[in-house]
């Protein structure tokens, strides 16, 4: 069963999940921030350092919301140079305001698109990264197989997901804060309910870790790793073309 934000819209998992970022889009970086105690901009920090032997000119972001990943990426290099992609509008529009108060307009460009159906030709980027994002994919595969295609041979894949810890008392600890605390403050701060529970429901039914990896195979990726961050809260796959 496919997990949407808004169950009784009939609508389709892409639509629902813009129409969701869409909706916190402005709140979307502090509730981020708030809800992981800043435990995200380590996460994403970590995921970036996968690519710093690569030294990439070009990285593509999927899924980029409001940019956060893909103004993480130019630390990798002076020459880097970063598209960013997805499908909801409202976030893009607070990343771009992001980039020109940080003076970085003329290394990110932010397109409104589709990630499971890429407007850029095969072989073509040196890096492909996804910060929480392919996990929203209404066709997982067919999002990461988009991803293979337009990555260049012996280019590199990062992909930063929400896992499930498994090992006792956190798995207990981290169902109860994601399940009851979670959603509170989400509905209470974005003033959209559906947003926060959704989250831990699209995590759960996500085929996190070796799961993952065999996907990964699958659609034509080699050598795919798996790194679990914070007792497994978090995870990072790398892969290559």
């Amino acid at each position: 069963m496919t997990v949407v934000p808004y169950k009784d819209d009939a609508a389709g998992k892409k639509s629902q999940v813009a129409q969701m970022f869409n909706s916190i889009a402005g709140k979307y970086d502090f509730l981020n921030h708030f809800l992981s105690a800043g435990t995200d901009i380590y996460w994403r920090r970590k995921a970036v350092n996968q690519l710093k032997d690569l030294r990439p000119m070009l990285i593509l972001d999927i899924a980029t919301g409001t940019a956060d990943f893909a103004i993480e990426s130019l630390r990798l290099s002076p020459e880097t140079q970063v598209t960013g992609i997805d499908i909801s509008e409202g976030m893009l529009e607070v990343g771009r305001r992001k980039l020109v108060e940080k003076g970085l307009s003329h290394r990110i460009q932010l397109e409104l698109g589709d990630s499971e159906s890429l407007p850029f030709p095969d072989n073509h980027f040196d890096a492909v990264t996804a910060s929480f994002g392919v996990r929203n994919f209404e066709n997982l595969k067919q999002g990461l197989a988009e991803m293979q295609r337009v990555l260049r041979p012996g280019g590199k894949m990062v992909i930063l997901e929400f896992s499930k810890p498994t090992a006792f008392p956190l798995k207990q600890a981290y169902n109860f804060y994601f399940r009851r605390v979670l959603p509170v403050f989400g509905k209470l701060i974005s003033k959209d309910r559906a947003a926060y529970t959704y989250l831990p429901e699209s995590v759960q039914a996500f085929p996190d870790g070796p799961d993952f990896l065999s996907i990964l195979t699958q659609v034509g990726f080699k050598n795919p790793a798996w790194q679990p961050l914070t007792f497994g809260i978090s995870s990072i796959y790398t892969a290559q073309k």
